[in-house]
């Protein structure tokens, strides 16, 4: 009876054969060329859920031709029909043509029950997902069969395609709508330098500006022959900043030379007449014994109240400060007269000239540097070449050298922590019975010197116990992480082999840096321009607190017609700084930041290029199954045109959100600069706390734009699923990810400080006479560290920039291993493309030689 109702509720009567089911047809859905699997398809119809077995693979199921099988009542009753009942029902006994090699057999089963009342929910909903689908879960309670693939929250591994053979040739262009803002940008950018072209005039930055807003030493001009400015009254000045800003309130004047005396105007007219001609040279132009008297010249500034010996720097005349016994002098005077009765002290121009001495003795020493380095140059050039070929030879040792390097180190930290240990327990066991050492930390406090602790046995005990927790931790990673060790170094090696495959990728960087070099130029011109892109700004100049219209904009053709020089007598209109009020003016502090934002955007750009270049061209490395011999012809120039060609948008869109990062950063730089004097310590907490914050999210934005480049440069998707795929990828393999990171870390800055080290060593012994055999070779320096620094800090560039291309093709390289264990399994069709070195640390191995 539960038979025939369970036939009744199928839709037909006890006796009735079940409702046909036509199987798929032939080539739509069936995998006829992937291995049987227990559930093939499944397609819902009025009468149930027809899912359609192999003939194999029921045949191991279910022995007999014909099979029923109940799960109880709650599941309903799933009916098998036989080959033959299939193809009178219509299915056909061989799966719809299928020649009779493979009949597909329906299984039917009963429509879904109705929606429990408590959950609302039919079971079918409450039935997990596809098991190919990303992130399906499984409800709670259900159990997991067998045979199902587990879901992983990283997605899933990428299926096998036996058609990959590396990079794909036919791809299509990505992110075009990014591509188009980019090119929008640059072509705004280029319009940008050249209106700042058209209004700047660095000329503002490279001469001095007199109070007419003449330029002083300029030719043709009656100034060309006067390059140096001079102040009237240098006591107005508060800094030295103020001063080269042009924003003094004082006149100024273009000179030829400053002075080298002491004297005041009032002395020139009465006492010393015979140096009148000389002190007239600093008032202004046409002043020459007027009938003014000395009130009135003081009062106009037609003539400085005094001159005191000064010498120019950065164009401009500065005190000429000294010290004499530890007392600060000018001249080897200590006094002077400031041209108004009274008597004034050197010290009183410290303020307006406060660490000018210092600078100037700067510059001899400058003067002395570019001397050294005019007598050098030849010899640094050969240091940095010497840096090249020892970068060159470490990459090429790497091959051989790595793992023991590597292990060395390791074995090095341990046996030095290892003798800490044993120094700690003997410090503890020397101490025992020695008066106070029984003492611990909380009994003695707080105390400055730290001389105190170590006589104390309990510090030695917390350190012993410290370095025994870390030399344990230590030899527990190599133990349990052992293999990933081996796999990491092994990658390293197969790294070195590859850049020996593809030597020109060691020369790339030189693009690289010569399109960074171009992206600094033109920020810097721009920025030049835009910043003397004002127009004369000129300034009432009087007594702020007799004059009410002091420091108000003036124009000098019509300032003598107004009533100012009438209310404010003495006051002048003098040149103050650059500016404007047009709107061009008005915007130049955004057109700055669109300048710094481009240039960030920009050499990121560039860096990415670099990046997905290098990964097109190891992975068609990796890719190829003989090597070299499949290696395809080119591949950095080929991997670089594809790069051009279709994903300058995903470049685009990865160097982009980089670059936003980046200007944040840069403000909040500002604004802590700006911050230094205050004393909100929430507000330097925030900003502390921002600034690190987008330090993290640059790192590990950087992190991810690199990963997602070696993705587009093999599959060629977009930057989103790119960055995406890569992402779950690693998270998938975290742990090695880890190691492998790590370890390169290790060996890359290893190598960078070897480099740097031993050419830095052959430079000191070079410079400082010490090698026999270039003793009269050697030049004669001031400052032997001078190009000694250079080489040294050069020495580590070149070796960063060498790593640098090592680094990329051992990330490329470790995307593809882990890409080549996912999707392949050493079977002939599906053979290993990694080395025969990672295979037998993977315990793997290709059941063929060579690719079928």
């Amino acid at each position: 009876m539960a038979g025939e109702r369970r036939a009744e509720r199928l839709g037909g009567s006890p006796s009735s054969a079940p409702p046909p089911c036509l199987p798929p047809a032939r080539g739509k859905g069936r995998p006829g060329s992937q291995r049987p699997q227990l559930l093939l398809l499944a397609r819902r119809s009025e009468a149930g859920v027809c899912v359609y077995l192999p003939q194999a693979s029921l045949s191991r199921s279910f022995p007999a031709s014909r099979a029923a099988w109940s799960s109880g009542e709650e599941r309903g009753a799933l009916l098998l029909a036989s080959a033959s009942a299939a193809g009178a029902g219509g299915g056909g006994g061989s799966g719809g043509g299928g020649k009779g090699k493979q009949a597909w057999w329906p299984l039917l089963s009963p429509p879904p029950r109705p929606r429990c009342p408590r959950c609302r929910q039919t079971r079918a909903e409450r039935r997990p997902g596809p098991a190919g689908r990303a992130g399906a879960a499984k409800p709670r309670g259900t159990m997991a069969r067998k045979g199902d693939p587990a879901a992983s929250p990283y997605g899933e591994p990428r299926k096998f395609d036996p058609k990959f053979s590396g990079p794909i040739h036919n791809r299509h262009c990505t992110d075009i709508l990014c591509c188009v803002i980019f090119v929008v940008v640059i072509l705004g950018y280029i319009a940008l330098g050249i209106v700042a072209w058209v209004h700047g005039d660095p000329r503002k930055v490279a001469y001095p500006t007199d109070s007419y807003g003449q330029f002083c030493g300029q030719k043709d001009t009656p100034n060309e022959n006067k390059t140096i400015l001079f102040y009237f009254n240098i006591l107005k000045c508060a800094s030295p900043i103020v001063l080269i800003n042009l924003q003094c309130p004082t006149t100024q004047l273009c000179v030829s030379k400053c002075p080298d005396r002491f004297a005041t105007y009032i002395e020139m007219q009465s006492s010393y007449r015979n140096y009148w001609e000389y002190f007239r040279q600093f008032c202004k132009p046409g002043f020459n014994k007027p009938r003014k008297s000395v009130t009135q010249v003081m009062r106009d500034e037609d003539c400085p109240s005094m001159i005191v010996p000064s010498r120019p720097f950065l164009q401009r005349c500065f005190p000429d400060f000294s010290t004499k016994n530890g007392v600060l002098t000018v001249a080897n005077q200590t006094t002077f007269r400031d041209g108004r009765g009274k008597t004034r002290n050197v010290t009183d121009l410290r303020e307006a000239a406060n660490g000018i001495n210092n600078v100037l003795d700067a510059r001899s020493v400058g003067m002395k540097i570019f001397e050294d380095y005019a007598s050098s140059w030849y010899w640094i050039l050969i240091g940095l070449f010497i840096a090249m070929v020892v970068s060159l030879l470490f990459l090429v040792l790497l091959r051989f050298i790595a793992g023991i390097l590597f292990w060395i180190f390791i074995f090095g930290v341990i046996g030095v922590i290892g003798y800490g240990i044993w120094h700690c327990y003997w410090e503890y066991h020397h101490l025992h019975g020695i008066p106070g050492s029984d003492l611990t930390i909380y009994d003695i406090g707080f105390q400055t010197d730290f001389r105190v602790y170590l006589q104390l046995r309990q510090t030695w005990l917390a350190f012993m116990i410290l370095l025994c927790i870390v030399e344990v931790v230590i030899i527990l990673m190599l133990i349990f992480l052992r293999n990933r060790i081996r796999i990491a170094i092994a990658l390293l090696k197969e790294g070195s082999r590859a850049i020996g495959y593809i030597m020109s990728t060691l020369f790339y960087p030189i693009i690289t840096f010569i399109l960074i070099a171009i992206c600094i130029s033109y920020w810097a011109v721009t920025a030049v321009f835009l910043a003397t892109s004002g127009e004369p700004v000129y300034k009432v100049m009087a007594n702020q607190s007799l004059c009410k219209y002091a420091n108000l904009t003036c124009y000098p053709e019509t300032f003598n017609t107004t009533n100012v020089t009438k209310l404010c007598p003495g006051a002048q209109c003098t040149f103050a700084f650059y500016g404007g009020e047009s709107l061009y003016h008005r915007y130049i502090l955004v057109f700055q930041i669109f300048n710094v934002f481009v240039f960030l955007w920009l050499v990121n750009f560039a860096i990415a290029l670099g990046q997905c270049t290098l990964a097109g061209a190891f992975a068609s490395y990796y890719w190829a199954f003989r090597k070299p011999s499949d290696i395809p012809t080119c591949p950095l120039f080929a991997s670089f045109g594809r790069a051009i060609r279709y994903h300058t948008g995903s470049l685009a869109f990865g160097s982009l959100i980089l670059a936003i990062v980046q200007l944040i950063r840069v403000i909040l730089e500002y604004l802590d600069h700006k911050l230094k004097g205050s004393q909100n310590a929430f507000a330097k907490f925030l900003l502390c706390c921002l600034k690190c914050c987008f330090w993290c999210l640059e790192k590990f934005l950087k992190f991810i734009n690199r990963n997602a480049y070696i993705m587009i440069a093999i599959y060629g998707k977009n930057f989103c699923a790119s960055a995406r795929e890569a992402f779950f990828l690693l998270m998938r393999n975290v742990v090695r990810v880890a190691v492998l990171d790590k370890v390169t870390d290790f060996l890359l800055f290893l190598g960078k400080i070897l480099v740097a080290g031993g050419v830095g060593v052959l430079a000191f012994f070079f410079f400082t006479h010490r090698i026999p055999i270039f003793t009269h070779e050697a030049p004669s320096l001031n400052y032997y560290w001078v190009p000694l620094l250079t080489v040294i800090i050069g020495s580590y560039l070149v070796a960063h920039g060498f790593f640098s291309v090592y680094a990329m093709c051992v990330d490329t390289l470790f995307l593809c291993f882990l890409e080549d264990l996912e999707s392949h399994d050493g079977s002939p069709a599906r053979p290993y493309y990694m080395s025969k070195s990672l295979l037998k640390i993977l315990n793997k191995k290709n059941m063929q030689t060579k690719k079928q």
